[in-house]
């Protein structure tokens, strides 16, 4: 009794929950920041661990083994084998993880690391040493129970019960970001307070209402994998609880701090979780703006769409670049349908499955009105917000909120004109070399942004993966909504296929091909684009060999030749050695960088070539542990014979090179 007056009146002092939040900041610095953690597993030949999370992808298993720590595990079949919760056996070897090697897009280094990942593990062979436990066998049986479901609704009961996305098609799931109410599909506190309000109604009689609920409560948590937005919405129900049971009175914000700090205890990487983000954040906003949502049932969800927006804007912004105008508008249509209808309809289909054929009327209208508005999105890209930027933004909602002042509104857009005008006084020249893996891809970027010009885009014949999407993603953060120019060196996958992905969501503007007969995927970017035969640039010029008898698609490959404030570049594409010496017979060419021809191989390169043109340094762009060992030795010896200083995306990953009247430097983006 005495103890429960103490706690009680701690948690009843105002000031308390100010202390717990500087102490819990100062916590997360220290453990996330200060101290650096890593693997402690010392024999990688062969583990033993439960399997806590599984998804299955086109090329096998991927799943997270928990053994003495979380291992990242990759088991490449063909066979869909049932691991979840089971305790198994891996043998096989450790695997690298990079960072992002094109600046300001996901880093899944450091997403392993903030979830405790800090071994990735290849699988060669994998035994089952002992089954699952009950948790994990009815959470078997509820996830083999939505496999059965047919393809159209599968994803979505998946989405709405336990969270996960995998089976949700890549090209929906762009179109819910893009329209803004993605959020509306991941598990939050609206679903759970549905469940609450479920078991209230039900069980409103029953004398251990409250246990049951909780009980149930717990195994969602469970089934949903923890994640941040059912953890906080399940704390604070068990908070409220018991401190209503005790006959302590704390208000919802403080609650809610106290949920937040205790998450951050238990583990303080939860604070880079962008659902931890976007949850709390939008919580604490609508608990202290909730005597300011009045109205209607519409103007309600206008009010909550609009404080859901503003708060959690710089979240959004350094996540995709870019807000979508009509996100407010839809929020107003799809919430209603999305809370009352669609994901009531998930549970009620789930358990009764003859009711299939009604949900699938619901999922086909969802998709169909979510196409159609996606056709008439209304986007804006907004550059990346600085550090500085979002604690001046975070502060003027403060101000507005402390000051009940409107005034303070004119600051929040003030912030974001500034922010979107800051790139384009930039007056410093930009080149950049991407890694786009075994390919080729560059971007060029003049003063003020005036003009952007792409050299290549990467790409491959093997998998579907688009590594220009990240390049996309990375011109927005640099406030870029267009390419001006996209040259095509020549036709080969490596140079010219991702033009296609490019093509279908970005802009560009005009394109240009080299003078070779034109393959299957240079007749599909003629059809798509817009290819024109020249274009006027002050700082550039095309060099033309094909009076000279080369046909193949490497030898036709364009050569540019830029001459930026006296600084010279030259690109080569998958030119040969016979193209090279051809080259210094017909032009007097001197060159401070040279972007090395057919990712170092040892078909381009030559001796006499690279001495004649004396550049400062070599430029070369190939895989890591590429098929085609790429750059070859007798590149590599070439360049240190002529003393020529090299850099390869293998190891710089992408390469910076920033270029004004009085120098110019180099940054790596190192994997």
């Amino acid at each position: 009794m005495q103890l429960t007056t103490k706690l009680k009146t701690i948690l009843q002092f105002k000031k308390f929950y100010f202390f717990l939040c500087i102490l819990t900041i100062i916590y997360i610095i220290v453990t996330t920041k200060i101290i650096k953690y890593d693997t402690n597993l010392k024999n990688f030949s062969s583990i033993e661990g439960i399997v806590t999370n599984v998804s299955y992808k086109d090329y096998g298993i991927k799943f997270t083994l928990n053994s003495s720590e979380k291992i990242e595990c990759n088991y490449y079949t063909v066979d869909k084998i049932d691991l979840l919760g089971k305790k198994i056996r891996v043998e096989g070897k450790a695997t690298k993880t990079y960072n992002n090697t094109i600046p300001n897009t996901f880093n899944y280094k450091n997403y392993l690391y903030n979830n405790k990942i800090y071994l990735t593990y290849e699988v060669n062979k994998l035994e089952i040493l002992k089954e699952e436990n009950v948790f994990y066998h009815l959470k078997n049986k509820i996830n083999d129970r939505i496999d059965n479901f047919n393809d159209i609704i599968k994803p979505y009961i998946k989405l709405f019960i336990t969270g996960n996305k995998d089976d949700l098609n890549d090209n929906l799931y762009n179109i819910y970001k893009t329209n803004g109410i993605w959020h509306l599909f991941a598990i939050s506190g609206m679903h759970v307070g549905f469940i609450i309000s479920f078991f209230d109604f039900f069980l409103k009689k029953f004398r251990f209402k409250k246990v049951i609920t909780s009980f149930f409560l717990g195994f969602f948590t469970f089934l949903t994998n923890y994640s941040a937005s059912v953890l906080r919405v399940v704390l604070f129900y068990f908070l409220k609880t018991i401190f209503s049971y005790f006959n302590i009175n704390i208000t919802n914000e403080n609650i809610l701090i106290l949920c937040a700090s205790l998450i951050l205890i238990v583990n303080p990487f939860m604070i880079y979780n962008v659902g931890f983000q976007y949850s709390f954040l939008i919580s604490f906003a609508l608990i202290m703006a909730s005597n300011k949502i009045t109205g209607n049932y519409l103007v309600k969800i206008l009010k909550i769409s609009l404080i859901a927006l503003l708060v959690s804007l710089p979240i959004t912004i350094n996540l995709n670049y870019e807000i979508n105008l009509l996100s407010i508008l839809l929020n107003i249509i799809f919430v209603p349908f999305i809370s009352l209808i669609l994901f009531p309809c998930s549970i009620i289909t789930f358990i009764f499955s003859f009711l299939s054929p009604f949900y699938s009327i619901l999922i086909n209208l969802l998709e169909l009105s979510n196409t159609y508005f996606y056709n008439l999105k209304l986007n804006i890209i907004i550059p990346q917000f600085s550090i500085i930027v979002i604690i001046i933004y975070y502060f003027s909602i403060y101000l507005i909120y402390r000051f009940k002042a409107k005034k303070y509104y004119i600051l929040l857009v003030l912030i974001l004109i500034i922010n979107y005008l800051i790139p384009k006084f930039d007056s410093n020249y930009y080149v950049y070399f991407l890694d786009v893996g075994q390919g080729d891809s560059s971007i060029l970027i003049s003063p003020y942004k005036r003009e952007v010009l792409m050299i290549d885009t990467g790409g491959n014949d093997y998998n579907d993966y688009h590594v220009s999407d990240n390049v996309i993603l990375f011109l927005k953060s640099l406030g870029i909504k267009k390419i001006d120019l996209l040259i095509l060196s020549h036709g080969d996958a490596d140079h010219a296929k991702e033009t296609l992905n490019l093509l279908d969501k970005y802009t560009i503007k005009n394109i240009i091909l080299n003078n070779n007969s034109y393959n299957e995927l240079e007749k599909e970017i003629i059809l798509k684009g817009h290819v024109v035969n020249n274009y006027q640039s002050t700082y550039f010029n095309f060099i033309n060999l094909k009076d000279y008898g080369f046909s193949d698609e490497n030898s036709s490959s364009i050569i540019t030749y830029f001459n930026i404030l006296n600084y010279k570049l030259l690109y080569l594409g998958d030119t040969t050695k016979e193209v090279e010496q051809q080259l210094i017979k017909t032009y007097n060419i001197k060159t401070d960088i040279v972007k090395i021809a057919h990712h170092g191989s040892n078909t381009s390169s030559d001796y006499n070539f690279l001495k004649e043109i004396n550049p400062s340094l070599a430029i070369i762009s190939s895989g890591r542990e590429n098929i085609y060992h790429h750059p070859s030795k007798e590149t590599l010896n070439t360049l240190n014979n002529l003393n020529i200083k090299y850099l390869n995306t293998q190891t710089s990953g992408s390469i910076r090179l920033k270029i004004n009247a009085n120098e110019h430097s180099i940054k790596e983006y190192k994997p």
